[in-house]
């Protein structure tokens, strides 16, 4: 049995979706939404690394520059040096200032985090929720709830088998390409809609919304992704988010980078990247992302550079984006 309803499938694929889709009610008679993007496409992508503190970083970059933020930042855990902190809202208040800042106008930040907290010492997205909503004008769009089967037991509480990254924009002409991250349906499924003649067989073929729950397995001990961070997040989230929320050629910035994950999508995706951490071993994880990307006749070439002058990199960046 198909997983929706007809009237549901009805409400979600009943009309056609642009290619490059939008953030509010489809375009109606040819006429492209304000938030449409129509950018020149490149034969090649340019990624940056630093090794340097984020919260010092982020003063450099330009004032509306960045078409996606995409972090998973410490949550005060103590399980390393990176992930210890006095007075965490305190410390995050510093990188949080500066994201509506350095966004585009079409541009959207995700943040990772969890809602449990015991004390004040630990990080928590109620609290980052809280502060963006009374000292920025940043918009929340959608909590993604990212579902997996396999977690850690618990005693003391009913155990976690989830965690939460929050959506915002800075304005209602926020870019969101819906076509290239909807889920196809099973040819069974696909069968039985096309008997409805109230569908469109062409809108059916594209798929249905993957809502925001994700049912996306955790990356365990020995997955093939692995490249040796303990909090790495698998490729397949960090996918969707980036085909979702940017366009090839643009622009995206992980200022938590961690394992490199992020940078790693964007090569294959044709997205530019920036990568910051305060760990060297940024550049270590990274080449071994690197090592496994597959060959792909549809990917562009690509460049790294390590500490390369800011400037400059955005002006090679831009040059190539028009």
């Amino acid at each position: 049995m198909p997983e929706y309803s007809v009237n549901e499938i009805l409400h979600c694929v009943q009309n056609d979706t642009p290619k490059i889709t939008y953030s509010t009610p489809l375009p109606k008679k040819g006429i492209a939404h304000s938030a449409a993007i129509d950018k020149n496409t490149a034969d090649k992508t340019f990624h940056a690394i630093y090794i340097e503190d984020a919260v010092i970083f982020l003063k450099k970059i330009p004032d509306n520059s960045i078409q996606l933020i995409l972090i998973d930042p410490p949550y005060n855990l103590d399980i390393a040096v990176w992930d210890t902190f006095s007075d965490y809202l305190d410390w995050a208040k510093q990188w949080l200032n500066q994201i509506e800042r350095i966004l585009s106008d079409t541009g959207s930040c995700v943040i990772f985090g969890g809602f449990q907290f015991q004390d004040m010492k630990n990080g928590d997205l109620l609290e980052i929720l809280h502060y963006l909503r009374h000292n920025t004008g940043l918009m929340l769009i959608n909590l993604i709830v990212w579902y997996y089967k396999n977690g850690m037991s618990a005693y003391r509480y009913f155990a976690n088998r989830h965690e939460e990254a929050i959506w915002l924009a800075k304005t209602k002409k926020y870019y969101f390409n819906l076509d290239d991250v909807r889920i196809p349906f099973d040819e069974q499924t696909k069968a039985m809609y096309k008997k409805d003649k109230r569908l469109r067989p062409e809108s059916i073929e594209k798929g249905k919304n993957p809502t925001n729950v994700w049912e996306i397995g955790r990356l365990n001990g020995n997955s093939a992704e692995r490249v040796g961070h303990p909090t790495q997040k698998p490729l397949e989230i960090i996918r969707r988010f980036v085909k979702a929320l940017s366009y090839p050629n643009s622009l995206v910035l992980d200022f938590f980078a961690g394992s490199g994950t992020t940078g790693r999508v964007c090569i294959e995706e044709n997205r530019n990247s920036i990568m910051i951490d305060n760990d060297i071993k940024l550049i270590e994880y990274f080449n071994k992302h690197r090592a496994d990307i597959q060959p792909d006749m549809f990917r562009n070439d690509y460049e790294i550079k390590e500490y390369p002058d800011l400037n400059d990199f955005f002006e090679i960046v831009t040059n190539h984006q028009n």
